[in-house]
């Protein structure tokens, strides 16, 4: 059973997670919050599995109230948000987000993006998440990281993490370095344990924000 904290400053919006999440026989609402400051306490104190977390909120925004979540290890962090390239998001995937999604994402494929995020999964499209990078990176607003962080990986390493990047599918990297899905996995798995990335999503940021990936770049 995969448990929920729903996070929104607007009653009918957790009402309607709720209704969506509460007709799902693997997923259980384990509470709600109204603000970022209880939803750190509430993850805190009923450890969900994935807190789904809503940005604009006030005492605690819920950029702040992702890092402090991630940083206690509570749980994994799913944000929702209003607008696709809103500067809130990729505050959020720096805090250590695994993810975000639009408001209007239809039900199923909230329902989907939870289950994926559970298991460690990135649940935001590859497309989506490199537009914000483009947009945030390419202004020059946000300071380089050392890309001697890299030095760990072998070349194969970073040339699955640069198709990561890309935002290719396992199945699609394996098709183009000629590899099988599970040594690609492996090596997925390996990028992420050397880099200390919780998953996908945040090996797409550290690419850019170390250079092996550039804004605009195909």
């Amino acid at each position: 059973m995969i448990r929920v904290l729903v996070v929104d400053d607007q009653e009918l919006m957790r009402v309607g997670f709720r209704m969506v999440l509460g007709a799902q026989d693997d997923i259980e609402v384990a509470g709600e919050a109204g603000n970022g400051a209880e939803a750190v306490r509430l993850a805190g104190e009923l450890r969900p599995d994935v807190v789904l977390m809503d940005v604009r909120m006030p005492v605690l925004d819920g950029v702040e109230a992702t890092r402090r979540i991630v940083t206690e290890g509570t749980s994994k962090v799913l944000v929702m948000t209003t607008f696709d390239l809103d500067e809130y998001v990729y505050s959020a995937l720096q805090s250590g987000a695994s993810g975000f999604l639009l408001k209007d994402t239809p039900p199923d494929h909230l329902v989907s993006a939870l289950r994926s995020v559970a298991v460690g999964d990135a649940v935001v499209s590859p497309a989506v998440t490199r537009r914000l990078l483009d947009r945030f990176l390419g202004s020059g607003r946000v300071p380089p990281r050392d890309a001697s962080v890299l030095d760990v990986l072998t070349e194969r390493e970073r040339e699955v993490l640069t198709l990561i990047a890309k935002g290719l599918s396992n199945t699609e990297i394996a098709a183009t370095l000629f590899l099988s899905e599970a040594t690609v996995k492996t090596h997925v798995g390996r990028i992420l344990a050397k880099l200390d990335l919780r998953d996908r999503v945040q090996a797409v940021v550290l690419a850019y924000e170390t250079g092996l990936a550039r804004p605009g770049a195909g």
